[in-house]
């Protein structure tokens, strides 16, 4: 068995307690190791051969380049040469995989590595057994090394000298520092910072003392993995920290001894941590760069200095030689105050922090409140200049392009943009869609977009219009969860009302009507629908539903409806294949639910994609041992990288970035954009001191330009739609998927 010896040293900048003495590698990682050699030796033997460098002959090696390269052709789950990395960086932490010198990094680059079972001599090849068997357990093996790279590259980017991180490497440090619990509270500014001083340390034995209580404090910890207990001399243990929590910062702070001991409580514990130096000098340069503006003894607004960006039509260029600050947290008079004068008129483009405040100034000061702050004293009207209100109309306009119809809800506000700016006479109030889902007697429903105020008698001729029928329909019932004038999701009844025998559920597949669909043809409609439901979400309702509509008293009903839609997906995937009693059917059933989830990836419905390919993961479905035995091999190598792209690990990196590759227009997984904002808010304090926390603001505010970018193009623009349409005559989806699940014959609108 080889060994990895990494030498214990202490200094400032490097890992003091990264102690991998005699690695006895893990079951899963040896026998993954044994995978990927095997199968290299089936597929590209030549990979691996003597090398020869600077006269010096190495054994049965490969080139970590090569092994990048042939990874990535392996398996589509692989979207980057970093990924691949991490991957191999597993099997080398482990020592199933080494360097010839004994690095302790992974490269990709022309330096060579050999497999645990090439160190010793005359390494048998793989019998044709052995050869079939990775053949068969390559893909489970890459999808296993692909959701646990991510940390091993995270740490090998931690161990390296602060000096030697790379604008990539510091950016995956960031982005690791948002969601650890500790950091919670510091501003974006002091995570940057950090993320070019942290030190990775791990302990391998549980009891380790990591310091005493007494002790001189010389640095700050933060769990990364494992527990800690909290001793102190005469009481023994008064706590149990975990991973995200942090200690040793109150030593620091007070240049005191240490107040307790920390003692692990388990085994291979790792934590980040800063040392006293760049602790101290991280929080004077925040306090040096910060000006805080009083008014009677108390602080009204916090600002940061940060680098000024000028905006010109192609490009951002960054000016060094002169500064501008960001608003970190203030009374909601003074933000405003200071947004008006730092409000550029010669640019045509909104500035960041002005869209954040309009975006969500419904949390922090209300339109009773914001109105009379920008209409200002008497005395501030006589002394306002033209620049001053040209840059209150500038904010007006941006507010209602931002809030839209709801600046209508109020009487008081529509007298004061009237009043104020005459140009804003013409928001398109009433011509913003609400979405209508109307039931039919037959208990089917289809939906409708009509304007807001819209008469029943318009409602019935859309209705009317869309089914094709000239009957007579008669309109006995209108539900809205809203209140009175909301812009919400209603429901529509039509004439005749009857029991639902379905209500407590379908009671047989609709596996004869489905067959005739195409996959293609299914995620079309499915996609064209749920981008209805999705255009019609407000981004305010994701505020209000972060923030608790009951603390606002608004009504996210769009938004419900299309979290709503995930869960009806979900459920018919599930419901259609446990509802089939025939094996082959079975089968049959899901190879069409995978396709189906292949094109609405390739229309970019993420959201559905992952509701089908949840349903097929849904112990119900994935307990049907015979049927899954029964699916094709490229149908469960399709499955299994679309379960690779919903692996939750590392805060779903996966998926996003898969994501961050895709141009508009997107339906995103909204789940996880809800989970990103619900973090946000109850990670961070909405009010620090009495003052609103801006920064927590910015954040939320970056999550819902996400929905705002992902609809900035029609889903008529999508060049898989535009081939799709010249080809197809478009069916009323929702209407079609429900008459097929209850076995009726489909209406074409």
């Amino acid at each position: 068995m080889a060994s990895v010896l990494i030498m214990w040293y202490h200094s400032r900048f490097m890992v003091p307690c990264a102690l991998f003495l005699h690695i006895v590698p893990s079951e899963k990682i040896l026998r993954a190791g044994k995978i990927l050699r095997n199968a290299i030796l089936s597929r590209a033997p030549h990979m691996i051969r003597d090398r020869k460098y600077h006269l010096k002959t190495y054994r049965q090696c490969c080139v970590g380049t090569e092994l990048v390269d042939w990874q990535m052709q392996q398996s589509s789950c692989i979207h980057s040469r970093i990924q691949a990395v991490g991957m191999w960086q597993v099997l080398l932490e482990e020592g199933v995989l080494n360097h010839v010198d004994q690095e302790l990094s992974f490269q990709d680059k022309y330096l060579f590595y050999r497999f645990l079972d090439d160190e010793q001599e005359d390494a048998p090849l793989p019998s044709e057994e052995e050869k079939q068997e990775s053949q068969e357990e390559l893909q489970d093996t890459l999808l296993l090394l692909s959701q646990i790279g991510p940390d091993a590259h995270m740490r090998m980017i931690l161990r390296k000298h602060p000096s030697e991180r790379t604008a990539d490497d510091l950016e995956i440090i960031y982005e690791e520092l948002l969601h650890i619990k500790a950091l919670s509270h510091l501003s974006t500014t002091v995570k940057r910072e950090l993320a070019g001083v942290l030190i990775f340390e791990s302990h391998a034995k549980a009891g380790t003392v990591l310091f005493n209580q007494g002790e001189e404090g010389t640095s700050w910890y933060i769990i990364l993995k494992g527990s800690v207990n909290v001793v102190i001399y005469g009481k023994g243990v008064v706590c149990t920290l975990h991973e995200g929590d942090d200690f040793g910062k109150l030593a620091l702070v007070n240049d005191a001894p240490r107040a307790a001991s920390i003692v692990l409580r388990e085994d291979n514990c790792h934590f980040l941590r800063v040392d006293k130096e760049d602790f101290n000098r991280i929080l004077r340069d925040v306090e040096a760069n910060t000006v805080r503006l009083k008014e009677h003894g108390q602080d009204v607004l916090v600002l940061e200095k940060s680098l000024s960006s000028c905006r010109t039509s192609r490009r951002v260029c960054f000016i060094l030689c002169r500064s501008r600050y960001k608003v970190m947290s203030g009374t909601p008079e003074k933000i405003l105050e200071h947004l008006l004068e730092m409000m550029r008129l010669d640019s045509q483009f909104t500035e960041s922090a002005l869209d954040d405040f309009v975006l969500m100034h419904c949390v922090f000061i209300p339109n009773s409140q914001l109105c009379p702050a920008l209409q200002g004293t008497e005395q501030e009207k006589l002394d306002y200049t033209l620049n001053n209100k040209r840059r209150v109309i500038r904010l007006v306009m941006q507010w209602a392009a931002v809030h839209g119809e709801h600046l209508q809800e109020d009487d008081n506000l529509v007298a004061f943009l009237q009043v104020s700016v005459e140009t804003l006479l013409t928001i398109p109030y009433f011509l913003s869609p609400v979405l209508f889902k109307v039931y039919c007697s037959d208990h089917t429903y289809t939906t409708i977009r009509v304007p807001i105020a819209a008469t029943v008698r318009e409602v019935i001729d859309a209705v009317a219009d869309k089914l094709g029928s000239t009957e007579d329909l008669l309109l006995v019932h209108l539900t809205s969860a809203g209140g009175e004038s909301s812009s919400s999701s209603c429901m529509l009844t039509t004439r005749v009302r009857t029991p639902l025998p379905e209500q407590e559920g379908p009671y047989s597949g609709s596996l004869a009507s489905f067959e005739l669909m195409s996959s293609k043809d299914v995620a079309y409609h499915m996609t064209s629908y749920d981008w209805e439901l999705f255009h019609c979400v407000h981004e305010l309702e994701l505020i209000y539903h972060t923030f608790g509509r009951q603390n606002v008293k608004k009504t996210t009903v769009n938004l419900d409806l299309f979290l709503r839609r995930f869960n009806e997906i979900q459920l018919w995937v599930i419901s259609e294949i446990c509802m089939c009693s025939q094996l082959s059917k079975r089968v049959q059933l899901l190879k069409k639910f995978i396709k189906i989830a292949a094109h609405c990836k390739e229309y970019k419905n993420l959201n559905a994609f992952f509701a089908v390919i949840m349903g097929l993961s849904n112990p119900a479905v994935s307990r049907l041992s015979q049927t899954w035995e029964k699916l094709p091999s490229k149908f469960k190598k399709f499955y299994s990288e679309f379960e690779n792209l919903m692996d939750p690990s590392r805060n779903h990196r996966a998926y996003r970035l898969t994501v961050a590759k895709l141009e508009p227009p997107i339906i995103p997984f909204m789940p996880l954009l809800i989970k990103d904002m619900t973090f946000t808010h109850e990670g961070n304090k909405t009010f620090i001191d009495n003052l609103v926390n801006f920064e927590k603001m910015r954040m939320i505010a970056n999550t819902v330009k996400i929905v705002r970018y992902c609809r900035s193009q029609p889903f008529s623009n999508h060049p898989e739609v535009q081939s799709y349409v010249r080809q197809l005559n478009v069916i009323d989806n929702q209407r079609t998927l429900t008459q097929l699940s209850h076995g009726l014959e489909p209406r074409r609108s």
